[in-house]
């Protein structure tokens, strides 16, 4: 299939177009790189929907159940999932698409699954191009679900326009709902297995939070819902969707659209040239790498320093 080819089938919307599409990106292939520059006129109808919680809160029956409902409600859906992947394979158990098998002769469902392969964030590296390439094929809605993540992971902040974060029963004490940095990215809270213990305790705590940090968090903060949900019976999910459609009905100015947009690419640009960085300095050979690794060592050089040196050797095409 030629590029063109393939770029109007993406564009139209086909299932194989989209999948062909996503493994270029993925595998980083010759066609990857204009395939994502053809796309760029079609970004930013979809609507992204980030999911992001602490491991075992049921991220991936959460997100299942809201693609039923979303899908009740004739969207079609794009799901992106990340999942951790080992630090000595690469290899990764592809829960997400387990759970969610009811969906694959669905064809308004496309859940493509990505390891994560030790991208700090809660993300992978390739996830962003990939939610570019469901976008460009015309989903309504790319949910994205991110790695079980910790506290300071919210990469999932850039590149979603309404972020759930997901909490469990009995999450902690007050403190710790006051500290969790992760929460602070929440534009939805849910508190999912709501039918267990500590489960209302739990949406107080995180309430409390909200009006601590209303002054410190972003504006409209004092809004965000916190929702009790149990994702096994479907209770509550109906009240999520209906809260993620609200939040991404918030109007923007054309100024807030065109800064939000700005600051995407300027995270694209910057992880690729981050990329393309380590993959020079992993080919550069020679002693003076060495060198510079023995001065780090003995305490003669700093870390930044050494990075500057080497980034100016780089830059005069010197490798060795």
């Amino acid at each position: 299939m030629t590029l063109d080819t393939l770029l109007q089938r993406l564009l139209a919307g086909e299932t194989i177009a989209l999948a062909k599409s996503i493994t270029a990106v993925e595998n980083d292939t010759d066609q990857a790189a204009e395939l994502l520059a053809g796309i760029q006129p079609h970004l930013g109808r979809a609507l992204v929907a980030g999911f992001t919680g602490p491991p075992g809160v049921g991220k991936s029956t959460l997100v299942n159940a809201l693609v039923v409902e979303l899908r009740r409600r004739q969207r079609s859906v794009g799901v992106v999932a990340v999942d951790p992947s080992s630090p000595l394979t690469g290899g990764a158990i592809l829960g997400d698409r387990i759970r969610m098998s009811e969906h694959t002769r669905d064809p308004g469902v496309f859940v493509r699954s990505l390891a994560a392969r030790g991208h700090l964030g809660g993300l992978s590296p390739t996830a962003a191009r990939v939610i570019d390439v469901m976008d460009a094929a015309g989903r309504d809605v790319v949910v994205v679900e991110t790695v079980g993540a910790g506290q300071s992971e919210v990469e999932i902040a850039e590149i979603a326009d309404v972020r759930i974060v997901v909490c469990a029963p009995g999450l902690g004490d007050d403190v710790q709902a006051i500290k969790a940095g992760i929460l602070e990215i929440a534009d939805i809270l849910v508190v999912n297995k709501a039918d267990l213990p500590l489960a209302e305790r739990t949406v107080s705590q995180l309430q409390g939070m909200l009006s601590l940090r209303a002054a410190a968090l972003k504006p409209l903060a004092a809004d965000v819902p916190v929702l009790s949900i149990t994702a096994t019976s479907g209770r509550g999910i109906a009240a999520l969707a209906d809260a993620v459609e609200a939040r991404a009905g918030l109007a923007l100015t054309e100024e807030q659209r065109a800064a939000r947009a700005l600051q995407r690419v300027r995270r694209l640009l910057a992880d690729a040239t981050a990329q393309r960085v380590r993959q020079l300095i992993r080919e550069a050979g020679g002693d003076n790498v060495d060198n510079l690794c023995a001065q780090i060592q003995r305490g003669d050089l700093g870390i930044d320093a050494a990075a500057a040196r080497l980034l100016q050797k780089l830059q005069s095409g010197d490798r060795t």
